[in-house]
């Protein structure tokens, strides 16, 4: 990504404008406008009449609008897939994956929003039963979306079609690395809908800043656990609520008893895929020690067939921001230095643009490698005595976004003690591609859910009502209420919440009490 500028005059001066570049070749993809804090407060403003409109509709007629643009992104899937390979270099077949998936979950909000927002009766109970009683979900107005490079059309997708979905305006500043990704969406958009509900503005960090900053009524953050820090600093400013989906350094363990050829692939393409670039990627690997010997054989096998470079058919592309090269390498280093072994890559994996898989042993816990985000298509493997030992070091970190485990017999019990907010039993990353799952982390990983019921609900505001069908029998909210009525409240209270009153008599005897007599 380099900085230009544009000839387009804004009061008399030029608009300054970025380069984003291929990470393969490092020539010129696109050339973007940096939109300035006045812009996005425009893009804003123009968003909040686009969320009058969008949100009045309703759910069937904004589902057939999604659903339109869902056509089009599906008849377009390869030239989305072109667009996001020219920009983060990942092979073709990634790129399809990656926008077919946000495809599928763009499907499941619009035809699911009104099941999970739309109004619906509650119990009012015994104390309020002659209230009708209901709560539905409401669009908050405006979202502001901050997108990632390394997942350009699914991540932020995940927030942007729930928030849709919803009934808001969305407002998405992709990545600068992605750019010409986040403006395709948004043509698309308006070509099926045929008016700007979504919008989009490009730029560097101060673009992502002016837009926590601009008025919307919450922001969908993806990216690293220091920058959403900062966004949420900026947030701050104006008490915007914001979704925090940052980094993680997620574990794999494998059980004695474990498929062991399928946890070696699992692990391997977690660790590898998109050239290790993931926040839900695997970087750590925990092996019960009765198979551990033979579990390492068999991803080390695996490994050494997978390459990265800029050939036809290559299983990983480039690493999509030069800096983090350096971060991989000190990794990588520092896991060396420590006594830890490489039985795959090693020290000169890593080179210009691409890294080539490695495979870390005998790597210390408290180790760069094993302890902050790598992002890239390393490994640890690390042998345990215990699974209890392998959910214990599995636990150890202020990351919990995702985590996998492999094991025939108690895939669900070890699941449900790891501190994370996701788990795959017998699978990698599966949880990702449900729909109707929530997907976000805990601690450093961030907070608040994208995806399923959880997500949509995100993006909206409880309304609850209560409408009085019939007049109370104790009238309790009005000075005149009587003695008598405070008696009997209390005698009601007492049957409803003291000891040694089953339900069945409990219901009969509160009717006899708030009776009228007479």
């Amino acid at each position: 990504m380099t900085t230009t500028s544009d000839p387009t005059e804004q009061a008399g001066q030029t608009r300054p404008t970025f380069d984003s570049l291929s990470p393969v070749t490092g020539d010129v993809v696109g050339t973007h406008p940096v939109h300035s804090a006045e812009d996005v407060e425009g893009a804003v403003l123009a968003a909040r009449e686009q969320a009058a409109w969008w949100g009045a509709l309703g759910f069937d007629e904004r589902a057939t609008h999604l659903t339109t643009w869902k056509g089009v992104l599906t008849r377009r899937l390869a030239q989305l897939a072109d667009v996001v390979h020219c920009e983060t270099g990942k092979p073709h077949a990634d790129a399809m994956l990656e926008a077919a998936l946000a495809i599928d979950h763009l499907a499941w909000a619009a035809g699911k929003a009104e099941k999970h927002l739309g109004r619906r009766r509650v119990s009012s109970g015994l104390l309020m039963a002659n209230q009708a009683a209901t709560v539905e979900y409401r669009p908050l107005g405006v979202i502001g979306v901050i997108g990632p490079w390394n997942y350009p059309v699914f991540t932020p997708m995940g927030s942007i079609a729930y928030a849709l979905a919803a009934g808001n305006a969305v407002v998405f500043k992709p990545s600068e690395h992605t750019p010409g990704v986040g403006e395709w969406l948004a043509r698309t958009f308006l070509e099926a809908v045929g008016r700007p509900v979504l919008s989009v503005v490009t730029g560097l960090g101060e673009t992502g800043a002016a837009l926590c900053r601009a008025g919307v009524d919450k922001v969908a953050f993806t990216g690293s656990t220091g920058t959403g820090k900062r966004v949420m600093a900026a947030c701050a400013e104006t008490l915007t609520p914001v979704i925090v989906e940052a980094g993680g350094k997620d574990a794999v363990i494998v059980d004695h008893d474990a498929d062991l050829d399928a946890a070696a692939e699992a692990a391997l393409w977690g660790a590898c895929s998109n050239a290790g670039q993931t926040c839900i990627g695997v970087e750590r690997v925990y092996v019960h020690e009765r198979v551990y010997d033979a579990f390492l054989d068999k991803l080390v096998a695996l490994a050494k067939e997978v390459r990265a470079d800029d050939t036809a058919g290559t299983h990983l592309g480039p690493i999509t921001m030069p800096s983090q090269l350096d971060v991989i390498r000190r990794h990588i280093d520092d896991a060396l230095a420590r006594g830890g072994r490489a039985l795959v890559g090693g020290a000169d994996a890593v080179g210009e643009r691409f890294v080539q898989p490695t495979v870390l042993v005998d790597v210390p816990e408290d180790s760069l490698a094993v302890r902050e985000e790598t992002f890239g298509p390393t490994v640890t493997v690390a042998k345990v005595a215990t699974i209890e030992e392998a959910i214990e070091r599995t636990n150890a970190t202020a990351y919990g976004l995702g985590s996998t485990v492999f094991s025939k017999g108690r895939g669900m019990q070890i699941a449900e003690r790891i501190r994370s907010g996701m788990t795959a039993v017998n699978g990698v990353i599966t949880f990702a591609a449900v729909p109707a799952l929530p997907f976000g982390g805990v601690g450093d990983s961030g907070f608040g859910r994208i995806h399923g019921p959880d997500g949509l609900r995100e993006f909206t505001y409880a309304k609850a009502i209560a409408r009085q069908r019939f007049k109370p029998a104790l009238a309790l909210t009005t000075f005149k209420r009587t003695e008598k009525a405070d008696q009997q409240l209390q005698q009601i209270v007492t049957l409803l919440h003291g000891r040694g009153t089953t339900l069945p008599k409990l219901n009969k005897r509160v009717k006899r009490a708030g009776r009228p007599r007479g």
